[in-house]
């Protein structure tokens, strides 16, 4: 299993987009159905299984979002809430967001207003956490602080959209505080954090998924 820094796995990313020609759209598709299929694994054996996926406004929500479809089309009771203003919705999360609203399906937002979206996260047997990719880089701070503490409280199991929301993608370190996943569904190769400082505590089972990017890419490292 290859091994990239954040930096690294950025470079990767460019590469396949801009210079192999897959489009950053379809890179998203296979993310997102990825996770999708990890957490129909997980809840297989629930007779009624409801989840609830969290989505930033980057392009890890975007994934996210993604994910929420395929498990909709699956028959499984999704609920969907968007962490974040709508505005700073990066172009391929918008997309797929747009998908969802075209397709009527609820996005529920997370506020400052606990009350509602609380209620509706304590029923979930599976939350799938796609607040902050690899590359956040900054202290978490509220609201989203808030939200992570109730996540990692809630009596879900987690699921993690390429990397547990918190954690440095390569030294491992917290940024505040940190999604405590079960699982982890990150794409292509794992990243160096996992394996560091606090990454083992909080990435639980970590699963490679293939989302179509050539094994042998510019800026790789194994």
């Amino acid at each position: 299993m290859g091994v990239v820094t954040v930096r690294q796995m950025q470079a990767i990313d460019r590469h396949a987009i801009e210079k192999t020609g897959i489009p950053s759209l379809v890179l998203m598709e296979n993310a997102g159905r990825a996770v999708a299929g990890e957490v129909i694994q997980l809840v297989r054996r629930c007779p009624k299984p409801r989840v609830a996926v969290v989505c930033g406004a980057g392009n890890n929500g975007g994934d996210g979002f993604v994910a929420a479809r395929h498990l909709l089309n699956a028959g499984i009771r999704t609920k969907i809430f968007m962490a974040g203003n709508m505005r700073n919705l990066k172009p391929d999360a918008l997309t797929n967001y747009s998908i969802l609203k075209k397709s009527g399906y609820l996005i529920r937002r997370v506020g400052r207003d606990e009350s509602g979206w609380r209620r509706q996260l304590s029923n979930a047997d599976v939350i799938v956490d796609a607040i902050f990719g690899i590359g956040l880089s900054r202290e978490i701070r509220e609201p989203f602080l808030n939200l992570i503490t109730a996540l990692n409280r809630s009596r879900a199991r987690i699921v993690a959209v390429d990397i547990p929301s918190g954690l440095d993608g390569t030294t491992g370190k917290i940024h505040g505080i940190c999604i405590r996943a079960v699982r982890t569904v990150t794409f292509h190769c794992a990243k160096r954090g996992f394996f560091r400082l606090d990454g083992p505590k909080y990435t639980g089972k970590i699963i490679v998924a293939d989302i179509g990017i050539p094994q042998k890419v510019k800026g790789e490292r194994g």
